[in-house]
């Protein structure tokens, strides 16, 4: 259950900070204007606090497996969002960081 719950809180970290961020793009780049903006930084402040909810006691082991999260969830929603069309070398870099994610979060403790 714990392995779960992580994987879900990392799910929402990452449509928190990377939905965040394509808020700001969008309110700034898109000139969609200052609620855009708004709500962007009020979802990358949401993801402070969920990122904090991990199991695993240690901010550094948690941020660096999200670093991997994070690289293949702005592929996933530069797809769905966007129209994006990862490359081989896109999809092989997102999976390196995906087993990095595995190895730094599940792997086996001694």
């Amino acid at each position: 259950m714990t392995v779960a719950r992580s994987l879900l809180l990392f799910l929402l970290a990452a449509v928190a900070e990377i939905g965040g961020a394509w808020l700001v793009w969008q309110g700034v780049r898109e000139q969609r204007g200052l609620l855009f903006v708004a709500a962007g930084v009020l979802a990358l402040a949401g993801y402070g606090f969920v990122a904090a909810f991990q199991p695993d006691p240690h901010f550094g082991r948690v941020l660096a497996a999200y670093g991997g999260v994070f690289v293949a969830g702005s592929l996933g929603w530069a797809v769905l969002l966007d129209g994006f069309r990862p490359d081989r070398y896109d999809l092989a870099g997102a999976t390196v960081c995906l087993l990095g994610v595995a190895i730094i979060m599940y792997g086996p403790r001694g």
